[in-house]
């Protein structure tokens, strides 16, 4: 099954990235007033079962993707890579 795991800072953390970015669109005359950059990872779960995918990218997410102290992540199933 394929998914794919969205990891960003939470709100509150330092998101220099995000900063970044925000300075660069103003500089380049966009109207924006926040932005947040964080990371996609597309992953190949070997299930049919989305319950079964759903309980083992939690754990990947919580022990290898992200940071659970300074990220959040969102899982969707079945996503297209």
């Amino acid at each position: 099954m394929k998914a794919t795991v969205l990891i960003r800072p939470k709100e509150g953390i330092l998101d220099p990235q995000g900063e970044a970015v925000v300075e660069a669109l103003q500089h380049l005359g966009f109207a924006v007033s926040g932005a947040r950059v964080g990371r996609l990872v597309d992953v190949q779960v070997d299930t049919d079962d989305p319950e079964e995918a759903r309980v083992a990218l939690g754990r990947m997410s919580q022990e290898l993707l992200a940071n659970p102290l300074i990220e959040s992540f969102t899982i969707e199933l079945g996503a297209e890579g």
